[in-house]
């Protein structure tokens, strides 16, 4: 089916250097337009929400934890569960920015079918739109490891790359989110992704325990997923204990992810909106 029939029968979508891709500017120039209406919410809570889970989970949970096993993975708790919760956070984030506002361009304000009547093609849509995530997701993260640092949860100057390193993380989930949410009709498919993935992920995959105390079975799970490799990252830049080859191996994980989920996204858009 071609674009015309999905957007209006009168609709003459241009075939040129735009329509091939290097529009996708305008795409992320539209989302921080509207992103304009709402920048002081998102950004008092960007602040509030990891204050809030640091002393709660840190100095809270962390005291029973510390007085109790003397600590996680050898560390005081709060020092341990800090830059497992920033990359569980930019995966929120970035969940959240690719799912409702996905579904609702498909679906409901038809922002889509608005762009695909431009020359912009279904590559531009989809990489303008993860790039306004990847802005929201950096800024997130970022206001996290400046309120972790500020709690004495960094020990390293290592750790200003935490941040980097978690919206690494938050963009290979986001394609994914992507690429899903792209292919649902209704939105009920949304709710069973944030309720029954990423909220497990977030608890299971060594954001607030180590992996090993999993049971046997779940392990490789938790490793395939690429939060543990991105809580691993974070986690030792924090701490200062880099290891050069483990990086390296974690992050070339997580890149592929991200690589492979751009390109599935791109697919199902342009099957949804195009053919």
């Amino acid at each position: 089916m071609a674009v015309e029939d999905r957007v209006g029968a009168d609709v003459d979508v241009p075939v040129g250097p735009v329509a091939r891709g290097g529009g996708w500017p305008a795409v992320t120039a539209h989302w921080f337009v509207r992103y304009r209406r709402m920048w002081f919410g998102t950004a008092v809570s960007s602040f509030l929400a990891p204050l809030l889970y640091l002393v709660g989970m840190g100095w809270g949970l962390g005291r029973l934890v510390d007085d109790g096993a003397g600590g996680a993975g050898g560390v005081p708790y709060l020092l341990f569960v800090a830059p497992g919760v920033l990359a569980a956070t930019a995966l929120q984030v970035a969940a959240g920015e690719t799912t409702f506002s996905v579904m609702g361009s498909i679906k409901w304000d038809r922002t889509y079918h608005g762009m695909l009547s431009t020359p912009l093609a279904p590559v531009d849509v989809v990489v303008g739109h993860l790039v306004f995530v990847l802005v929201r997701v950096a800024l997130a993260s970022s206001v996290f490891l400046a309120v972790a640092a500020a709690l004495g949860t960094v020990r390293s100057w290592w750790g200003v790359l935490a941040a980097p390193v978690a919206v690494l993380g938050g963009m290979a989930f986001a394609a994914w989110c992507y690429a899903y949410t792209a292919r649902l009709e209704t939105d009920r498919g949304i709710t069973v992704l944030l309720r029954f993935v990423v909220m497990p992920l977030s608890l299971f995959s060594g954001t607030f325990f180590p992996v090993d105390q999993l049971p046997v079975w779940l392990q490789p799970v938790a490793w395939a997923t690429p939060l543990w490799h991105t809580v691993e990252v974070c986690r030792a830049l924090t701490l200062g204990v880099v290891e050069p080859w483990a990086v390296v191996g974690h992050l070339a994980f997580v890149t592929l992810w991200l690589v492979a989920g751009v390109v599935v996204a791109v697919r199902v858009l342009t099957r949804r909106m195009v053919v």
